[in-house]
């Protein structure tokens, strides 16, 4: 089971080229670095289950999440070309993708941010990002966010499972985005909804996560 991980939210220009390659280096060649190692025995015994714990940020870009987001939609991408090969040795590999989880690493994520200096960064984007990405964050959270328990309960189920699924979602309440992101191949609609809910309806948000 691969779950090292790290977080990072915020604008773009505020982040660190290093902190960015440290969180890569954790959430993507973390993973890397233990697939490479338990592999080739799984291989020669032609047995074996690999479990990661991605996120649905692997399948949806989540605004001022880019450097988090693109490091779980490489674990996505490392593991969708690897499954075929696996599965030719009787190795199966699932991908676990929660939604937001209540634990101290969100926490903790958050209170950084609430310090953060912005001063990087235009004010209209450090508004945006400090008045609204934060406040909605938090009632995403209240809302939709599971205990740390229930995603172990998920992962034991999948690593339980007779055939293994590929892709194991956690949380039902993400599973319209996910499928509104496949019903248009464009992006054009994902985008869009997403655009509107962030700028245009986001008190109607709010208030229907309440």
């Amino acid at each position: 089971v691969s779950n090292a991980g790290v977080g990072m939210a915020g604008p773009l220009e505020c982040q660190s080229l290093a902190a960015m390659q440290n969180l890569m280096d954790t959430n993507f060649f973390g993973l890397v670095r233990l697939v490479k190692e338990v592999l080739p025995d799984m291989k020669r015994r032609r047995g074996g289950h690999i479990v990661v714990i991605s996120s649905i940020m692997g399948l949806q870009g989540i605004v001022f999440n880019d450097i988090y987001s693109a490091s779980k939609f490489a674990v996505e991408g490392f593991c969708e070309s690897l499954v075929v090969q696996a599965l030719r040795f009787n190795v199966a590999i699932s991908l676990v993708e929660p939604g937001p989880v209540m634990t101290e690493f969100e926490t903790k994520l958050y209170e950084e941010a609430e310090r953060a200096d912005y001063s990087r960064t235009d004010p209209e984007t450090a508004e945006i990002f400090t008045k609204l990405y934060l406040r909605n964050s938090k009632d995403v959270f209240t809302s939709l966010g599971q205990t740390p328990e229930d995603i172990a309960e998920h992962t034991l189920r999948v690593i339980e499972a007779a055939q293994p699924p590929f892709r194991h979602q956690t949380n039902v309440a993400y599973t319209p985005m996910a499928a509104l992101k496949h019903a248009d191949p464009s992006g054009a609609l994902i985008t869009d909804a997403f655009y509107k809910l962030v700028f245009k309806y986001d008190a109607v948000l709010r208030f229907g996560l309440r």
